[in-house]
């Protein structure tokens, strides 16, 4: 005859993954500081693992960061003019290789919409076309905004991108789902992220090339046949975008050049504190940078 009271070992464990880490902390944490030090007592104790450690501390940091900490500031903006011609447009989009892009017109602060990249194929089958009316509405959050409630209104409201303003009502920036979700799970890869192993240096339509911030100085001079060197010989560097950074002297922002080993490199996107990609061409053949 069976057991009628089966012992509590012989029991299923129904208790979830945080009742888990629940029983496993004690005394109970009085800070998030040290709810960050159990939980990394609690991935040497192999409760968790450090992917999950990873994440679970982003979600508890998030909670104090804002909208202004992680959007990209109004002048790092790429945006389009409401009335840009269509060839500038289609070049824009390729340069900077964004999904999506804040419209506006007249002014840069005067944003009336959201333009998605796919939808200028639309202007090339139907040329007529007004382009206002492909824009989607735009978003607006404060700066003071939490990461927790921003990510909750771009799920429920199916937003990718909002225009962070100021407490004056001035945009002082945008922000993505991408730049939030980061927060959680560190660093997303894009289409544009290429890896080292598919390359470095690529030649664009215009003739011009475009080269990751990670390729090798000695890489980039061999395949635009110059010499590149630090200005003080002394100074050893390994890729091009730590060389140029440190010749400029602070981090990179997009849309800033720099001119060495007689190329003429644009920073055409950044990441981390790091340039990804420069747009590089002979500084003799480029065009003033007032009409890049």
């Amino acid at each position: 005859m069976s057991d009628p009271h089966p012992s509590r070992a012989e029991k299923e464990d129904k208790r979830t993954f945080l009742q888990k880490v629940a029983e496993f902390i004690h005394p109970a944490p009085e800070s998030k500081d040290d709810l960050v030090a159990v939980l990394a007592e609690a991935e040497d104790n192999d409760i968790i693992g450090p992917d999950s450690r990873v994440m679970l501390e982003g979600v508890l940091r998030m909670g104090d960061k804002s909208a202004g900490d992680v959007m990209v500031a109004a002048p790092r903006m790429d945006v389009i003019d409401i009335d840009a011609p269509y060839e500038d447009l289609l070049n824009l989009v390729i340069d900077t290789a964004h999904s999506r892009f804040p419209v506006f017109h007249g002014e840069r602060e005067n944003i009336i919409g959201f333009l998605l990249a796919k939808d200028l194929l639309k202007l090339q089958r139907a040329p007529d076309l007004n382009i206002r009316a492909l824009l989607r509405p735009a978003i607006f959050v404060p700066e003071s905004k939490g990461l927790n409630d921003l990510l909750r209104e771009f799920r429920a409201n199916r937003n990718h991108l909002a225009i962070v303003i100021d407490e004056f009502g001035r945009v002082a920036g945008l922000v993505t789902i991408e730049d939030v979700l980061e927060q959680i799970v560190g660093e997303i890869e894009d289409e544009f992220d290429i890896g080292e192993e598919e390359g470095d240096i690529f030649a664009l339509a215009d003739r011009s090339y475009r080269v990751s911030g990670d390729t090798p100085i000695e890489r980039v001079a061999e395949a635009f046949d110059t010499v590149i060197a630090p200005t003080d010989a002394e100074d050893e560097f390994d890729t091009i975008g730590g060389l140029i950074a440190h010749e400029m002297g602070h981090v990179p922002r997009r849309g800033e050049i720099y001119e060495l080993g007689g190329l003429r490199f644009l920073v055409m996107h950044t990441k981390g504190g790091a340039v990804r990609w420069f747009k590089v061409t002979p500084a003799a053949a480029a065009p003033a940078p007032e009409d890049a």
